[in-house]
């Protein structure tokens, strides 16, 4: 199951909060080469003096809508506002409050979307788990996508196009979601895996 639609959104935005801890340092860096006020970047991005102000001292975390609009009025592409400092070393952490769950539609399996903001477009990583019973069933993603699904805890079943194959931990699955794919917890407890969306990989024909 990849990122799609509003989940998308929700993942990005996720991403620009596990990256605020350098936003506030990086923003006030720009702000100041381009020799701007915080009412004049205020001005030309739209957004409110107080709140850059309170993302230069990091007291808030910031929508990507938000981040886009400061990089406009700062003239620099977005990754420009998001990246770390060449000279500081890189090293973040998103708490478990700060990680988006997606619900699967019968309530029993989740993900967890734990992949990194500047991968979603073509690597997405989650924690899924699945009560007994769960079944996870998803829609085609991109052109030659391709998941892998390493059991971790418990038996997983995955269905792509009719074809079935099952994994007990320790075991791992990859096949094709450019087409309708399904996972499910046949066992009678709880089941968790560690999944990665290829989103990007070479055309299978």
């Amino acid at each position: 199951m990849g990122i799609e639609g509003r989940d998308k959104v929700k993942a990005l935005e996720a991403g620009a909060l596990a990256v605020s801890g350098q936003l506030g340092k990086t923003v006030q860096r720009l702000r100041k080469a381009n020799n701007l006020s915080l009412s004049e970047l205020s001005e030309h991005s739209g957004v409110a003096k107080s709140i850059i102000s309170q993302i230069e001292r990091n007291e808030t975390n910031p929508t990507l809508a938000t981040i886009w609009r400061l990089s406009q009025a700062l003239d620099v592409p977005i990754e420009g506002v998001l990246q770390v400092s060449e000279d500081e070393p890189f090293l973040e952490k998103a708490s478990k409050g700060d990680t988006p769950i997606l619900v699967s539609d019968d309530g029993k399996c989740r993900l967890a979307i734990i992949g990194w903001i500047k991968t979603v477009e073509w690597l997405q990583w989650y924690g899924f788990s699945a009560e007994p019973g769960g079944v996870l069933a998803s829609d085609p993603h991109q052109r030659g996508s391709v998941e892998c699904l390493s059991i971790i805890e418990g038996e997983l079943e995955v269905e792509v196009a009719g074809v079935v194959e099952h994994a007990k931990a320790g075991e791992t699955l990859r096949y094709r979601c450019d087409r309708p794919h399904v996972i499910r917890n046949l066992s009678d407890r709880p089941s968790s895996a560690m999944m990665v969306c290829i989103l990007r990989a070479a055309a299978m024909e």
